[in-house]
């Protein structure tokens, strides 16, 4: 599913997502649990602040997001 990415670039240049918009809603990251390289693409596992995981790849060569895992938060 394609989405609209906001990202921080630290104080070594790498981006990160901060906030994705899909559809009408938008998701603030509170922070990012994982992220790792594949040949094409590269993936970010984060938390948004509602407590939703999410699972963002962002392809390099297209510049393009796509959201692979949305998982709500589980409320007890």
């Amino acid at each position: 599913m394609q989405i609209a990415v906001d990202c921080y670039a630290g104080y070594r240049g790498e981006e990160t997502p901060r906030r994705f918009r899909l559809h009408e809603r938008t998701f603030e990251v509170a922070h990012v649990v994982d992220q790792w390289l594949a040949p094409d693409h590269r993936y970010f596992k984060a938390r948004t602040t509602d407590g939703e995981l999410c699972i963002i790849r962002h392809d390099g060569e297209s510049d393009g997001c796509e959201l692979t895992l949305l998982e709500r938060a589980v409320r007890h």
